[in-house]
């Protein structure tokens, strides 16, 4: 009798899902959603790959081998004349990597040189101006070294090398003979090019650091031994290696930095995963809720709970299957689509030469089985239905607020998250504390975030009603719509928590990732004031002063800007040197202002001074206490005015005024002397340097360094952070996406479930327009009990995850961000609630007669 009752269970199942397509499709759109981004990321992955490997040029397509020195020295003339000679070579090249510093500035530049044939097969560089070097004394620079120096056809540079016995530095100029773009790396920095032989000439490099060669596939086919062995034998100890092979390590390279970025897009798709399951079980329970009757049929006529948990999992594996076949499809479809695409805006992306079979079939799988685990607990609770209950009409087991098992779960999940929270806080390092172990601290936080999210979860329906309670006071005084979408929500407290959750976890992510992007955007900030406040940094020469008019001459430049001198001196505290100077913190420049710990920066008085972080901390003193400091054997009292939240400009430790540091006996020559160039870009870099120079016509007036290189450098540090930080935002947002899917989903089915509740409303009076109106605010309510919940659990957590990131950074919370996420996220849900809202609205009042479906 089990064959008849499974086909039974299971045709029951078919013919639901084929005359009520639309849940099932519900029941997978959080599914699909989840298959897209996980395939879409394997395709970004594959777009990135084919489009570096295409792109890359650190050894041209051309070259067969690749020859370098086994015994460490490098390939001379007389090696590569073997190399040229042996059979099946056709072209051979030599590469010399090296670089020199340039003279007749007064800041240092620095000038990197690469051997290149300039033409031919196995050239690495295209020429856009001029003619490419053929005789000595002359180079051809990359369009980054023409744009930074203002070079062009005809300049000359003057390089500085050393001496051939190492004592000393001789000076080589050289004229620009072209303007010439480098290798796909796109010019990391200031590069200039000529060949092998005259570039080695002129660096005084007896040989080569590689061999490029190109060699005769058809004669090397036929010959008894191939190339590679053949070099061998000519250049004892070379090493040889194919083209290929040192080509797909320069890929690997190349997309090293991407592949960590999609690493770390990858830990955040677990969470718009897991995400995915708590929509998708949530809409099982809704849909499975709403078929009691039918499954209280099949246990009236035989069916046993266990046949009918197990055809309740096959159709959600089916679903899910389905689901993952989609989303699998449309991501590699838009896949195709993105480099053509993007090659209209201007960007040149490589469409993947196949579909990667192996990652698809994983990803469906993987979505069906996402459907099973979030299948189960529903389908589970589902079969043990009574078969009584197919006499009474479908009805929702949504309004409970979870059993005393569940709240003891949350409560204890939300006890261990407190306590690992408070071991950690605990434990947080001090300033100059190099020990720590901030990647242990991390994982720790992430544990107790993860019980926090757990306990949530668990004690969601408990914490909806007052929540709502709080938030939803004005929506009580707007009338009919407004009281009745409040009770509508938290007449179901499951339910509204389920959808809730998912919308808390989105937010709470990606306002945490706000927060503590602010924050450590503070900080680099902060550090750019201190470690390159300025463009330019002049000092004196060992054993000499600066002029005491260096700064009022270079003012009397238009070239430059903020031009600000100092003194600093050397100062004994607590038995050890530390630095102390009268350099005014509040003129501090590089865009933005320095920032106290404790106290204040502004106006620092007479017999006060500012402390760095680190003396703060081993001294245990803040704003208002007293350091006593030696200077040249003498005890100098002083008024802590203000502490830093890190180190102190230009390796400051100490800072006081003007009128004090004189009054201790410092000379009153400045030590150095700051300035920026009025504009902010390459050209204006150059004529400030030139203003330097001019400005600068004796030795005793000082030497002078760009620091705006510097400066350039650690911007970009920020703006990789922004970059990931970015990315995972976008990630982020799919949660939120997948959550919006929640919310339309139970909407969906909740119009579906509540007609009656509907066509009584319109049948006493309300408006189809107040119908509307009440779905959609009762959407819009997930939002904002989402939104509540998630800053409510991100904002402690992302004070503790700053913290231990570093201890310096300010926490800088950004509202006008986190409101405009909470304001979209509200309208996000409101508008999700759209169509089941419509279909609410035309509900006819005679429904409220009519027999539930």
């Amino acid at each position: 009798m089990s064959t008849p009752w499974r086909a039974t269970v299971l045709g029951s199942q078919v013919a639901e899902l084929l005359r009520r397509p639309g849940r099932f499709a519900a029941t997978g759109l959080s599914l699909l959603i989840a298959a897209f981004v996980v395939f879409g990321t394997v395709m970004a992955q594959q777009i990135i790959t084919a489009t570096v490997v295409e792109r890359f040029r650190g050894t041209p397509e051309a070259v067969s081998l690749v020859v370098t020195p086994g015994d460490g020295e490098d390939i001379d003339e007389a090696r590569l004349r073997a190399i040229r000679k042996t059979p099946g070579v056709t072209e051979a090249v030599g590469r010399i990597d090296g670089g020199s510093p340039l003279d007749g500035s007064a800041v240092e530049r620095y000038l990197a040189l690469s051997a290149d044939p300039g033409t031919g097969a196995l050239t690495q560089v295209r020429l856009l101006d001029g003619t490419y070097p053929s005789g000595p004394g002359r180079l051809a620079v990359d369009t980054r070294a023409a744009r930074e120096y203002g070079l062009a056809p005809g300049s000359s540079l003057t390089l500085l090398q050393p001496e051939a016995d190492g004592d000393g530095t001789r000076r080589v100029t050289v004229e620009v003979s072209g303007i010439v773009r480098g290798t796909a790396t796109d010019d990391a920095e200031p590069t200039g090019y000529a060949p092998g032989p005259l570039l080695g000439e002129l660096l005084g490099v007896p040989g080569y650091s590689r061999v490029d060669v190109r060699t005769d596939t058809a004669s090397s086919a036929s010959g008894s031994a191939d190339p590679a062995e053949r070099i061998r034998r000519a250049v004892p100890g070379a090493q040889v290696r194919s083209g290929d092979e040192v080509r797909q390590e320069e890929a690997r390279e190349a997309v090293a930095e991407a592949e960590d970025t999609l690493e770390l897009v990858t830990v955040f798709l677990a969470v718009a995963v897991g995400a995915a399951v708590l929509v998708a079980t949530s809409t099982f329970r809704i849909v499975f809720t709403r078929r009691v009757r039918q499954l209280a049929l099949l246990r009236a006529v035989g069916a046993t709970p266990r046949r009918l948990a197990a055809a309740l999992v096959t159709e959600g594996t089916v679903v899910g299957l389905l689901a993952g076949a989609t989303g699998v499809l449309a991501a590699w479809g838009c896949g195709r689509l993105v480099p053509p695409v993007a090659g209209r805006f201007g960007h040149d992306l490589s469409v993947p030469s196949h579909l990667p079979l192996t990652q698809a079939v994983l990803t469906v799988l993987g979505t069906g089985l996402l459907a099973v685990l979030a299948v189960l607990a529903p389908s589970l609770s589902a079969s043990r239905v009574s078969p009584l209950q197919a006499l009474r009409s479908a009805a929702s087991d949504e309004g409970a607020a979870g059993g005393t098992g569940r709240t003891l779960l949350g409560l204890l999940c939300a006890a261990g998250a407190a306590f690992l929270a408070r071991q950690q806080y605990g434990g947080l390092p001090q300033p100059g504390d190099t020990e720590y172990d901030r990647f242990a601290a991390l994982t720790v936080v992430v544990l107790s975030g993860g019980l926090a999210f757990l306990a949530l979860i668990a004690l969601g329906p408990r914490l909806v009603r007052p929540v709502l309670a709080a938030v939803a006071v004005p929506l009580r005084r707007t009338g009919a719509a407004g009281r009745l979408a409040v009770a509508g929500v938290g007449g179901a407290p499951g339910r509204a928590a389920s959808v809730s959750v998912v919308v808390a976890l989105g937010v709470c992510l990606v306002g945490s990732t706000l927060t503590c992007l602010a924050s450590l955007n503070a900080y680099e900030r902060y550090r750019q004031a201190v470690e390159a406040p300025a463009d330019f940094h002049l000092y004196p020469r060992d054993g000499e002063t600066l002029d005491r008019s260096l700064a009022a001459d270079l003012a009397s430049h238009p070239e430059l800007a903020e031009v600000t001198a100092f003194r600093t001196a050397e100062v004994v505290e607590d038995s050890r040197g530390a630095t102390l100077s009268d350099l005014d913190l509040g003129a501090v420049g590089s865009g933005v202002g320095l920032t106290a710990r404790t106290g204040s920066l502004d106006h620092l008085e007479p017999g006060h001074v500012v402390v760095d972080a680190d003396h703060a901390h081993r001294l245990g003193v803040r704003a208002g206490d007293r350091v006593t400091l030696e200077f040249e054997g003498r005890p100098v009292r002083l008024t802590v005015a203000a502490t830093l939240p890190g180190a102190g400009p230009y390796g400051g430790n100490f800072f006081v005024p003007a009128a004090d540091l004189t009054r201790m006996g410092a000379d009153a020559a400045p030590t150095t002397v700051t300035a920026d160039a009025s504009q902010d870009d390459a050209q204006g870099r150059i004529r400030a340097q030139r203003a330097i120079t001019d400005t600068l016509t004796g030795p005793e007036r000082g030497e002078g360094r760009v620091i705006a290189e510097d400066s350039a450098a650690q911007a970009g540090e920020p703006d990789d952070l922004r970059t990931a930080a970015t990315t995972v935002i976008m990630v982020l947002g799919l949660t939120v996406l997948v959550a919006v899917a929640g919310v339309a989903t139970t909407a969906s089915l909740t119009v579906v479930e509540r007609k009656r509740e509907f066509g009584l409303l319109r049948a006493l009076g309300l408006g189809g327009a107040a119908v509307h109106r009440m779905v959609t605010v009762e959407c819009a309510l997930y939002g904002v009990l989402g939104g509540v919940l998630g800053l409510a659990l991100g904002m402690p957590y992302s004070w503790l995850v700053v913290r231990v990131a570093e201890t310096s950074a300010p926490f800088s919370v950004p509202a006008g961000e986190l409101a405009a996420v909470f304001t979209a996220l509200v309208l996000v849900t409101a508008a999700a609630g759209t169509v089941p809202a419509l279909r609410a609205s035309r509900t006819s009042p005679t429904v409220a007669v009519a027999r539930a479906d």
